[in-house]
């Protein structure tokens, strides 16, 4: 996608190193920061100036070989496995390419590690680009029907499931830039997304950057919108799903797949296939979820009158929870948009796309 007229991914390499979006400084100031070392790696997942679980996944595999050019012995393999899969272990794009990378190495002589896992991260970022095209190619026609019918259409989204949160297009967004693109009259309610606001800063910066029509609302608004009739789909992303169809995602997803079950709104969710976790059923008991510093609920950033600050929004002394996402039953799940096509929330709908993962 483009930033101020100019071609860009959230991550990316340059004279042998990788370079990203420092996604803690957007909306207020483009920064790019370069990644050198496993350790600035894992503290880019962990501090989040990279987020989204398929950014996250090619973050760690680009990670990953940074550790084999450092040390690419077989205890530093783990070591420094083990260090990725600890910043973050929600989303299981992470795992998923990290386990890829070392799989495809540990074979190998030490000698010949770290080009073979460079190769193998290069080409995870590339093929996620090519997912994330292919989940808009199938999710563009669920926006045109409802072009066809009425005109303009009203899309709701959570969270940034966008291009900065993948290595382009975005999953939720893949769609919307493509039916945009295509001239449909789309306009996209975007969640603030509390307590870190992606949706203010990230989801709305990139779509003002591509031009589609957009306004922000506080996270509680949705259901109110979707009684008057003002939201038409709600496209979401998802950090982890299960074989069941259940989805883990930012934290308040669950409650607007609970509103769009009452207002009879379809509520979607865009994944490519790495964020299937087929050894898990059980959304809700199974997937651990994140618990975040209490300082992201308590404060929070904005532009003042000396730069970029940190204002607190909490009573003092109260203390705060930050559970870092939610999980959505997949009976409120419309239907999973994947790079295969649109498949029913459920085992037998994701088979029916992903036959090879039956004996998983």
């Amino acid at each position: 996608m483009k930033v101020n007229g100019i071609p860009y991914r959230p991550i990316w390499e340059a004279d042998g190193a990788v370079r990203i979006i420092d996604q803690t400084r957007l909306p207020f100031a483009f920064t790019e920061a370069p990644l050198r070392s496993e350790a600035e790696a894992v503290r880019a997942i962990a501090d989040m100036l990279v987020r989204g679980a398929p950014l996250i996944g090619a973050t760690a595999a680009y990670g990953l070989a940074l550790a084999m050019r450092e040390d690419a012995s077989d205890e530093n393999l783990a070591a420094a496995h083990d260090r990725l899969f600890r910043a973050r272990p929600t989303a299981v794009n992470l795992r998923w390419a990290i386990d890829d990378v070392a799989a495809r190495i540990r074979p190998l002589a030490p000698g010949d590690r770290a080009e073979a896992a460079w190769l193998r991260a290069r080409a995870i970022a590339d093929e996620d680009v090519e997912l994330c095209r292919m989940i808009g190619v199938h999710g563009l026609p669920l926006i045109e029907a409802v072009a066809a019918r009425k005109g303009r259409v009203n899309v709701l989204t959570h969270c940034n499931a966008g291009w900065l949160a993948t290595c382009d297009w975005g999953t939720a967004t893949s769609p919307i830039y493509q039916a945009h693109d295509k001239g449909i009259d789309v306009h996209v309610w975007v969640d603030e997304t509390r307590p870190r606001n992606q949706g203010a800063f990230l989801t709305a910066w990139e779509l003002g950057q591509h031009g589609v029509p957009h306004t922000v609302i506080v996270d509680n608004a949705g259901g109110h919108l979707m009684q008057h009739g003002q939201v038409d789909l709600c496209f979401v992303g998802t950090d982890r799903t299960t074989r069941a169809g259940d989805v883990c995602n930012k934290i308040g997803t669950y409650l607007k797949a609970l509103a769009a079950k009452d207002n009879n709104v379809p509520f979607y969710v865009c994944l490519p296939s790495p964020t299937i976790d087929w050894t898990v059923r059980d959304g809700v008991a199974e997937i651990p979820i994140e618990e975040r510093r209490g300082e992201e609920v308590t404060e929070v950033q904005g532009l003042g009158p000396r730069g970029v600050e940190s204002f607190r929004v909490v009573a003092p002394g109260s203390p705060a929870a930050n559970p870092a996402f939610d999980v959505t039953p997949a009976r409120l799940v419309s239907g999973l948009v994947t790079e295969r096509g649109v498949a029913e929330a459920s085992e037998a709908g994701l088979l029916g796309l992903f036959p090879e993962a039956a004996a998983a």
